[in-house]
């Protein structure tokens, strides 16, 4: 029998940090022109001409690109439905829906000022009797979906924010259905060292007032091998992402300015953005 969702019983998500509940609440990171088009991720910079000066298209383009790069590798089909993870203002749900296929895209996010962001930005597409798209309010530790609800589930940028990576695959694993597919993008360090969690805290403020999270790449495999899902694979994407994204910083900050300390994370080794797909057995 299929548990009641977690909506259903009432439940709430857990505590947000004070540094997430503050940089996309008052904060509004997606307002700034740094994360220009309703988006808020780095950006895939692959295709675009790094060596003239980049304009806000540019910046608007390699957002979408991100997106575009997950969906593509979550496998999309007619018919099926998807809940994405850490939804933000909702942008790559609608782009989920309107260019990929999907029946029904449902966006969730802890943070209850994004949703109604996302509800606002796109309020005609959440018209209509049969529900493509929705947002609810979950945390990724904590999912308010019964089980084997969704078809695909995937997640940009938002599981440097996650604290319980197994929790996150536990819930991943429960609702998918059988032969799911689910793809996490974001930037890991790429082992387990101990040491580099300080040495990016010393790096880069997002680290250091814990907005981000120094998970690595081996500890979200293991997660998802522990939560039961198979097919595991990983890839590194960072070349896509980190010379487009320091160049777009350098109209913004200074070198010298921490932001800027995210190239310098990665050539020195502490850091880098993964693409991570994984299978839920059975059909």
């Amino acid at each position: 029998m299929m548990p009641k969702s977690q909506e259903s019983q009432g439940d709430v998500p857990p505590p947000m940090a004070p540094a997430v509940r503050e940089a996309y609440g008052p904060g509004d990171l997606g307002a700034m022109p740094l994360f220009a088009g309703g988006f808020i991720n780095f950006g895939h910079w692959q295709g675009i001409d790094l060596d003239r000066p980049l304009t806000e298209d540019d910046r608007i383009r390699s957002q979408l690109a991100m997106y575009r790069h997950v969906l593509d590798a979550v496998a999309p089909g007619e018919g099926l439905s998807a809940l994405e993870v850490g939804c933000g203002r909702g942008t790559g749900c609608a782009v989920a829906l309107e260019e990929y296929g999907f029946a029904r895209v449902t966006g969730m996010d802890i943070h209850p000022q994004q949703l109604e962001r996302a509800r606002r930005a796109h309020s005609g597409l959440l018209a209509g009797p049969d529900e493509r798209l929705r947002f609810v309010r979950g945390a990724a530790e904590r999912m308010p979906f019964g089980d084997a609800g969704f078809d695909r589930v995937y997640s940009v940028e938002a599981a440097q924010h996650f604290r319980d990576l197994d929790a996150f695959a536990r819930e991943t694993a429960r609702v998918l259905r059988p032969g799911g597919r689910a793809v996490v993008t974001s930037f890991f360090t790429p082992d387990d060292d101990p040491g580099r969690a300080g040495r990016l805290a010393g790096l880069l403020d997002s680290f250091a007032t814990g907005l981000d999270v120094a998970h690595s790449v081996p500890e979200l495999t293991g997660s998802l091998e522990r939560s039961g899902l198979t097919a595991i694979e990983v890839t590194s994407i960072g070349a896509s992402v980190w010379p487009g994204w320091d160049r777009w910083l350098s109209t913004v900050w200074q070198p010298g300015t921490w932001p800027r300390n995210f190239l310098r994370a990665h050539r020195d080794g502490l850091l880098d953005y993964f693409t991570v797909t994984a299978h839920r057995p059975g059909s």
